[in-house]
């Protein structure tokens, strides 16, 4: 029979009956243990009191081969034991009891004490660090119109001057908040000052606005001429040690516009050759993400003028379009000036002038080398030359001799071949008649255009063997037609006697 089981024998939980219902509830249960008679999965339909029983149902009992620790404890199974009790010292510790002792110490309320601290943050904020991020302010800043935010110096107005596109954003937040601190309005009425123009207020929240936002701060950054660096004129390269204290400078201001990182430096006197050509590839090819939006002129909301707001959009385009070009002419003047004063450069020429002079040098005694060597080898080679065409003349004239005694004997053959068929009567009794000579000639013919030279030979050789013997001069005739007909070189329709 299955046990009843009382509320809190699943723990503290609250058991709502819509948590006990859950699959999440079921899965909090405890295993099925000897413990019980039989364990229990519980459904609840309503909140248990604490005298309430619900009602179980049964699941199967554990394994057969379950055993506990003995047989004085057959349900209860020991996994570890409990380390012993050791005696430690407690002390208060954390934010909460500091405040504890402070509102102790000097007998505060709560809203007392929370009131004093933040009065003491703020005042903390405004005199925390104030030399690293402070600087004065200009009266004429001061009284600028917010309407003209497009004019300011957004990095002047939260005081960070000297740091501008260096600045990193936790630097920012603080100038503003410090800025925030001195010039609200209402910080300004608590302090007595009757000006109500909050204009400069304005000023600081619009650069804020523009400083925090990445692609609002690019646009500004691309514009600020503040932070660039203008290239040493020829009266500061006069003075020695100036090239790359000077240059060194305007290309790091100019290196914030690089799309590509590490940008590489001027370097210095001892920088090698590579990595001073390096250098100037780089900004000979350089990649700005430099724009002009900051500059466009401001394009109406209003959707009655359309047609203006085009052409005010257009008009943005084409400026930006002819400032980008003008700076990346701008950029390479600059490159072109530092070139014509690197020192390097004059140094890398004038070795490598030397350098060729002693190759020319160099390479001009090899050349006459080369032309003695060469004018003996001429005359080697022209001696080999007059022995080989003497060699060749009179190989040519052993060849002629040849080919005119080969052509000859072909000839004489030929003359053999016809003359055999002639002299057997053309294979007929008694007086041939016009087609039995045209025919045998026929054959004779086309036996002597299709064998070689040295077929032509045996041929011959045969017929001086057959003689004049009619029946063997036609074996013999026969045979050779055979074996032209056998390797496809005459086929047999074209034979009329041979066959």
């Amino acid at each position: 029979m299955a046990e009843l089981l009382p509320e809190n024998y699943f723990g503290p939980r609250s058991l709502e009956p819509e948590y006990t219902n859950s699959p999440e509830f079921l899965r909090t249960l405890p295993p099925s243990g000897p413990d019980l008679d039989c364990a229990a999965v519980i459904y609840l339909t309503q909140k248990l009191e604490p005298l309430e029983m619900a009602e179980a149902k049964l699941i199967p009992a554990p394994a057969a081969d379950w055993k506990g620790d003995s047989d004085e404890n057959p349900n209860f199974r020991s996994l570890g034991k409990l380390s012993p009790p050791v005696m430690r010292k407690i002390e208060p510790y954390g934010a909460s009891f500091l405040a504890y002792a402070r509102r102790k110490r000097h007998g505060r309320t709560f809203s007392e004490d929370d009131r004093i601290q933040a009065l003491s943050k703020v005042k903390k904020s405004e005199d925390d660090d104030d030399g690293e991020i402070s600087e004065p302010e200009d009266p004429m800043m001061l009284a600028r119109d917010a309407k003209d935010w497009k004019g300011q110096d957004h990095y002047a107005v939260l005081g960070l001057s000297k740091y501008r596109y260096k600045a990193t954003d936790e630097q920012i937040k603080k100038a503003h908040r410090k800025k925030v601190l001195r010039h609200h309005p209402d910080k300004k009425a608590a302090a007595g000052q009757s000006d109500e123009n909050d204009s400069f207020f304005k000023c600081i929240q619009r650069a804020h606005e523009i400083l925090t936002d990445p692609v609002k701060r690019r646009q500004w950054d691309s514009v600020d001429e503040a932070a660039d660096v203008e290239p040493p004129t020829k009266k500061d390269m006069q003075k020695p040690g100036n090239f790359y204290k000077k240059w060194n400078a305007v290309f790091q201001s100019e290196a914030r516009f690089s799309k590509t990182t590490p940008v590489p430096m001027l370097g210095d006197e001892n920088s090698t050759q590579e990595e001073v050509e390096a250098f100037y590839d780089f900004w000979y090819n350089f990649d700005s993400w430099r724009t002009f939006e900051y500059l466009d002129e401001d394009v109406p909301d209003d959707n009655e003028g359309r047609d203006h707001k085009r052409h005010i959009e257009k008009k943005n385009a084409n400026a930006r379009r002819k400032r980008k070009t003008e700076d990346i002419a701008r950029l390479r003047k600059l490159v072109d000036d530092c070139l014509s004063y690197d020192e390097r450069i004059k140094q890398f020429r004038k070795a490598a002038s030397a350098n060729k002079n002693k190759k020319r040098l160099e390479k001009e005694a090899a050349a006459k080398r080369e032309a003695e060597e060469k004018q003996k080898a001429k005359e080697e080679e022209e001696r080999k030359k007059k022995e080989e065409e003497e060699k060749a003349k009179n190989d040519r004239e052993q060849s002629k001799k040849a080919k005119e005694a080969a052509k000859n004997a072909v000839k004489k053959n030929k003359r053999v071949v016809r003359g055999a068929a002639k002299d057997v009567n053309y294979f007929v009794e008694g007086e041939p008649s016009p087609k039995a000579i045209d025919d045998t000639l026929n054959d004779v013919d086309k036996i002597l255009a299709t064998v070689d030279p040295d077929e032509l030979a045996d041929l011959v050789s045969k017929l001086n063997v057959a003689g004049k013997d009619a029946a063997k001069v036609k074996v013999v005739f026969a045979e050779t037609t055979g074996g032209l007909v056998g390797v496809g070189k005459l086929k047999e329709t074209d034979l009329r006697v041979f066959k």
